[in-house]
C-alpha cells in the first residue's frame, strides 16, 4: 500500500489571504518546493484537499480555482515535483449542502481508494481544525499548523 501527505491549499501551500482566486493574489510559501521534495524522496504521495467555498458564494468560479491550480502545477514542474490530485470542494453550507467539504472526509477517503492509500501511515496537514477532524475520520493523523508556517517546521514529525 502507498502512504500520502494530505495537504489543505490556503494557508498551507500558499499564503492565506482569505478567499484567494486571483493569480496576482496566490504565493506560494516558502520553503514549499523543498518540503514536497522530501516527502517524495520519504515515499509520499502528494494529495491536495482543499474547501473553495467562494465557489458557492458567487465570489469567483471553479474556472479562477482551476486556473490557480493549473499555475501552481506549472511552478512545481519545473521543480520536477507534482501533486498526485487536488481534490476541492464548492460547496458552502449556507449555500449547499455536500460531504465533500472538511470536515466531511470523502475527498481523502476517494484518495485513499483510488490511491490505494493506507491511512494509517499517512498525514494531513492543514491551518484549521476542520482539517484535522476531517482526518481523523478517515483514520488518518493530523497535523496541526498555523497559517503561513512553512511545512520544514514539521518534517520531524513526518516518518
Amino acid at each position: 500500500m502507498n502512504k500520502a501527505i494530505f495537504l489543505d491549499r490556503d494557508g498551507v501551500i500558499n499564503r492565506e489571504r482569505g478567499f484567494t482566486y486571483r493569480l496576482e493574489d496566490f504565493e506560494i510559501l516558502p520553503e514549499l518546493i523543498g518540503s514536497l521534495k522530501e516527502f517524495r524522496k520519504r515515499g509520499y504521495l502528494l494529495i491536495v484537499v482543499s474547501n473553495q467555498s467562494g465557489i458557492a458564494k458567487g465570489l469567483y468560479t471553479q474556472n479562477d480555482v482551476e486556473l490557480l491550480h493549473r499555475h501552481l502545477q506549472e511552478v512545481l514542474k519545473k521543480e520536477n515535483i507534482a501533486f498526485d490530485e487536488i481534490y476541492y470542494c464548492i460547496h458552502h453550507p449556507d449555500v449547499s449542502k455536500c460531504i465533500c467539504r472538511k470536515p466531511d472526509s470523502l475527498f481523502i477517503e476517494k484518495a485513499l481508494a483510488r490511491f490505494n492509500i493506507d491511512p494509517a501511515r499517512s498525514f494531513f496537514i492543514g491551518d484549521k481544525l476542520r482539517d484535522i477532524e476531517a482526518a481523523q475520520k478517515a483514520n488518518v493523523k493530523g497535523l496541526l499548523i498555523e497559517a503561513n508556517t512553512p511545512l520544514s517546521e514539521i518534517m520531524f514529525e513526518i516518518h
